[in-house]
């Protein structure tokens, strides 16, 4: 058995990837460091990052056929569409919320799920991490095994 850290290396990369991306994007749209604003909502979606990246690593160390690439759509579906749909409508819930209560209660975080575009950069972070990740370990391995070898 080889130890590979791909697959943990992996879902990290695109977090970290995702999550630089979008306090950059914030900060430079608030013309500040934007330290505030970091939390859920924004682009790219780092909930999309992360299982995309491990479901586009399955699919390129693996092959689409193998059980656990169906596995890793699956649960990349229910992501995406629970970031997409259900914490979207909270965040409306909560501006709602906000509009009606008054001003001595603190007010509910607004900024909680995504557009398609956010979701959509999320995944392209993620494929992008996994590629990346996917091809530095095979050219990392292969030059170790020449050296051995």
């Amino acid at each position: 058995m080889t130890l590979d850290p791909s697959y943990a290396l992996t879902p990290f990369v695109a977090w970290l990837l995702a999550g630089c991306s979008k306090f950059a994007i914030n900060s430079l749209r608030a013309k500040r460091l934007a330290f505030d604003l970091i939390g859920y909502g924004g682009m790219p979606s780092n909930h999309s990052a992360i299982v995309s990246s491990m479901a586009v690593l399955i699919a390129l160390k693996e092959g689409i056929a193998h059980p656990a690439f169906g596995v890793a759509v699956t649960l990349a579906f229910i992501v995406l569409l629970d970031a997409s749909s259900l914490r979207r409508q909270v965040g409306l819930h909560a501006q709602a919320i906000n509009l009606l209560s008054s001003d001595q209660v603190s007010p509910l975080r607004e900024r909680m799920g995504h557009s398609r575009g956010e979701i959509l950069a999320g995944l392209l972070v993620g494929a992008g991490s996994a590629w990346l990740v996917w091809y530095v370990l095979a050219g990392w391995c292969s030059r170790l095994l020449s050296v051995v070898l």
